[in-house]
Order: structure tokens, then C-alpha cells, then sequence
């Protein structure tokens, strides 16, 4: 699990995988955050993105001045009809999971796209993402996004759904697209902050969970934890 320090320098932390308790919380709506907060009233915590992502890295940067950065290794196999929102809330809990350790809250986050209940994960190569852009062209897809923050004690997950609509795609339109480097890390082959965002007729719920990390939702995680914000 290789570690880093965002803005700092730091000394990695150590991984531990004990847990007493886990929580997973569906509604986005609403963030059922008080047994997290009560194990950790008191308590300074340092802050861990579980998530090589750099898009995950900027978004968390707008709340947090300083923290750790870590890359899990995680199983992202989906299981035999679980159904999208119950995919990406285990990944995004079990890469917080795996990132905690002592003093430090551990944010992991996964994001899948699904048209229909066909998901559409990272392609794998330049024939699998220009299926997945015919397939978006000129249709409503929906972009679930879960975040989750663990420490040793107890990990909460909350899962934010978004629906996107493309405009029409010419076939030149997506080979030109495939010829930059956009589509490949991607779930779904597009990047909605990126040129792809031209493809864009409509979006309704949270531009931040589609580019990777629910901002209204992560920040009332972090708030109830007690970790102090860049503007409150």
C-alpha cells in the first residue's frame, strides 16, 4: 500500500484492520453519522485519502489542508447481481477499511456508471470504450458515487446517485475522442470535468460525485468526525 503526504511531508501511518463495527448508510439524503462522531469525540485525527484518483485528491483538497494519501489494494470484481449502489458502497468501504490505522480517519470512494443495471467500469481498451460511448449517446445514464470514512472503530458509507444525459455522438466524435488520453482510468470512459463535459445536454444531483467524490457528503462526514475544515 504505498503512502504519501499531500501539501507535507509525513511519516506513513500503519495499517490496521480491526473493526469492531461496520455501518453502511444508502441514503444519501440522510447521514446517520453519530456513532462515528461519539468513538471519536476527543480525539485528534489525521485525515487519509484511501484513493490514488488526482480528481479525488483536488476535491478532498477543497476541504481539508492537509492529509495523507494511500493506494488500496482492493478486489473491484462486481458480484454476481449486486446491484450498483451495493457495488460501489463495499469498494468504498473496504478501501477505507483497509487504509486505517490509529489516529486517522480513512476516506475511501468509488464510482461506477450504469446504464440500466449494465455497469460500466474503467475500459479496457480502445474497442470496449467506444462501446461505452455508443452506448451513452443520446441516452440518460446514472453515476453512483459512495464515500466512506473509516477509523479502527466503526465505518460509515454514503451512497450519492446522479443522473447524466448525452447528447448525440457522431462516430468521428467518439474516434477523435479516443485518440486523448481521457476515457482510460475512467468508469464509463468519460471524465465529466474534461472535454467529454461537452457531451453533456443535462446532469441532475451532484457534479462532484460524478467527477468522483460527493463534496455535500463527504464534508458532513468530516464535520461530524471533528476534522477541522479549510472555511468552517
Amino acid at each position: 500500500m504505498a503512502q504519501e503526504r499531500h501539501r507535507h511531508p509525513g511519516h506513513p501511518t500503519q495499517r490496521h484492520v480491526g473493526f469492531a463495527a461496520f455501518h453502511v448508510v444508502l441514503d444519501s439524503g440522510e447521514v446517520d453519522i453519530a456513532p462515528l462522531s461519539s468513538t471519536l469525540r476527543g480525539v485528534l485525527m489525521r485525515v487519509l485519502l484511501a484513493s490514488s484518483s488526482p480528481r479525488r485528491r483536488e476535491l478532498l483538497s477543497m476541504l481539508v489542508s492537509e492529509f495523507d494519501i494511500a493506494s488500496p489494494e482492493v478486489d473491484e470484481a462486481h458480484h454476481q447481481d449486486e446491484e450498483p449502489h451495493d457495488y460501489v458502497a463495499r469498494l468504498a468501504a473496504a478501501k477505507a477499511v483497509h487504509c486505517a490505522a490509529a489516529g486517522t480517519l480513512s476516506l475511501g470512494a468509488d464510482t461506477t456508471v450504469c446504464l440500466g443495471r449494465e455497469i460500466l467500469g474503467k475500459p479496457a481498451d480502445a474497442e470496449d470504450a467506444h462501446r461505452m460511448l455508443s452506448l451513452l449517446s443520446d441516452t440518460t445514464h446514472a453515476v453512483h458515487t459512495a464515500v466512506a470514512l473509516a477509523s479502527t472503530e466503526t465505518v460509515q458509507t454514503v451512497v450519492v446517485s446522479t443522473t447524466v444525459t448525452f447528447t448525440r455522438l457522431s462516430e468521428e466524435a467518439i474516434t477523435r475522442f479516443l485518440m486523448t488520453d481521457e476515457p482510460w482510468d475512467k468508469a464509463g470512459g468519460y471524465g465529466i470535468q474534461g472535454y467529454a463535459g461537452s457531451f453533456v445536454e443535462r446532469i441532475e444531483g451532484s457534479y462532484s460525485a460524478v467527477v468522483g467524490l460527493p463534496l455535500c457528503e463527504t464534508r458532513a462526514l468530516l464535520v461530524a468526525s471533528g476534522v477541522t475544515l479549510r472555511h468552517g
